[in-house]
């Protein structure tokens, strides 16, 4: 009965450690056990187009196992993150995707229980992202060594093509053993000239949206009125006063705006008369530009699994304000991502299609565990206003500021913008596109921070639009 009595005891108290206590203990701090753990897990891969970008390579001590290699690491650095054991951090799918890398997801436990009885070595599952290679190389290549960073989106389904913030960062610095190494390393490229750690295309850093943002000015100016169309009058003014202000709107340049006060939508919107716009906000009033900049996902989740930073058209106050949103400008602020997003709205009928970057989960034996489907995020506007949009786009490339986007043989759709910093410091360029305009397979935005190499010479169309001719011509080869 004693012994009976000290089995059930034992019995007891094993499952309250191993079971009940489990989740505590393993959170703790002083757990080395834990630390060790993750580094004799033979983590899985992340991988591009059948090609791995991230792995764990044996290295035969006892304690640390495996060690994480990134390779290209720079190139997609902002992607996959970095793991750092020595750290205790990680980062991008690195993080997201953590669970099923490491093994641990709810949707291996087969593979666990297969381990626990063939005793195979543990191994975490693989990560396939939507990545296309060569438009993310042509990204790269393009932003070079400027500041700034671009996105390439799939209209039709979300999936994202490429997404590269400049300057980039090595995740093999941060993933060594070493935790006197890592924390040098780390605490350099949290100094590093240029923010590298931060990632641009999600919104680590926001700009102004500048020009682009008369998309969804016209969006919103059609959306009003079914009657009205690329060919309806509008003001163009040369320069317009802000209400209650000693300060005036001009046009780029300062020049006029057409031959008269009022001129067709399309002339404004290819030209990019910031005094039509201007007033076009006045006219429709904050509740509906705001509520367009909703309904393209400015205040949604859009983690893809990647964090992403909502983007913000704030409460204004008065007239003279409001104008000044018209434009992109005073405190309206975006993420690449989300204005590529607008980009693909207009490209796919109205219809905006949430975007994400795992395509597909798979077990260590590659097996499928979890396939990514694509989902309506909303319909922001109606399919005739897109057509209206794609018309007045076209019109920018062919005839407006656009034209330094021109590519042979493929019908690009675009707007460009040239965004006030608020600072000293010259303007943003930006561009947002689509193409083939008639048979759109690629959205793409692109901001160069501070006009990136040309600097206070940059705008829009001259710095951004070749950019974004070259990124288009890689995704639709």
């Amino acid at each position: 009965m004693v012994i009976g009595v000290m089995l059930v005891a034992l019995m007891l108290s094993t499952t309250a450690v191993q079971f009940f206590q489990a989740p505590s203990l393993n959170a703790n701090a002083f757990n080395v056990r834990t630390t060790y753990r993750q580094y004799a897990v033979d983590r899985g891969p992340i991988v591009v187009a059948g090609e791995n970008v991230a792995w764990s390579e044996a290295t035969g001590h006892e304690l640390f196992q495996f060690q994480r290699v990134y390779a290209p690491g720079e190139l997609y650095a902002h992607l996959t993150g970095y793991f750092s054991v020595a750290q205790s951090a990680s980062t991008g799918i690195e993080r997201a995707e953590g669970a099923v890398l490491g093994g641990t997801a709810d949707s291996l436990l087969l593979s666990r229980v297969q381990d626990l009885f063939t005793g195979r070595q543990p191994q975490g599952g693989s990560v396939e992202l939507t990545i296309d290679p060569a438009v993310q190389e042509a990204i790269a290549t393009a932003l070079g060594d400027q500041r700034g960073a671009a996105v390439a989106i799939d209209p039709r389904t979300g999936a994202l093509l490429g997404m590269y913030s400049s300057p980039s960062y090595d995740p093999n610095l941060l993933a060594v053993h070493q935790r006197g190494e890592a924390d040098t390393n780390y605490e350099a490229l949290l100094g590093a000239e240029g923010r590298p750690l931060e990632n641009r295309a999600t919104g680590g850093i926001q700009y102004a949206p500048g020009s682009t943002f008369k998309v969804i000015m016209s969006a919103a100016w059609l959306e009003a009125d079914p009657e009205r169309h690329a060919r309806s009058e509008v003001p163009t003014l040369a320069q317009f006063p802000l209400p209650g202000s000693d300060s005036v709107i001009r046009n780029p340049a300062g020049q006029a705006c057409g031959v008269s006060d009022t001129g067709e939508l399309i002339y404004a919107f290819r030209n990019s008369c910031n005094t039509t716009f201007a007033e076009m906000a006045i006219e429709l009033g904050y509740e509906n530009v705001h509520a367009m900049t909703e309904a393209l996902g400015f205040s949604s989740d859009l983690t893809v699994p990647l964090p992403v930073q909502n983007s913000a058209y704030p409460p204004v106050d008065g007239d003279a304000e409001l104008a000044m949103t018209g434009i992109g400008q005073l405190n309206v602020r975006t993420s690449v991502l989300q204005n590529a997003l607008v980009a693909a709205a207009v490209a796919n009928d109205g219809v905006l299609m949430r975007p994400y970057l795992v395509a597909t989960e798979r077990d260590a034996d590659l097996s499928v565990i979890r396939e990514a489907s694509p989902s309506e995020l909303s319909q922001p506007f109606s399919e005739q206003t897109a057509e209206t949009l794609t018309e007045m786009m076209v019109s920018v490339v062919n005839e407006g500021t656009g034209q330094p986007a021109q590519l042979a043989g493929v019908q690009i759709a675009a707007k460009t913008g040239t965004a006030e910093s608020g600072t000293d410091a010259p303007q943003h360029a930006w561009m947002i596109a689509f193409a083939p305009a008639e048979d759109p397979q690629v959205a793409v935005a692109l901001v160069l921070e501070h006009g990136g190499a040309l600097g206070t010479d940059a705008y829009g169309g001259s710095a951004a639009g070749p950019l974004v001719r070259d990124i288009i011509r890689a995704a639709v080869q």
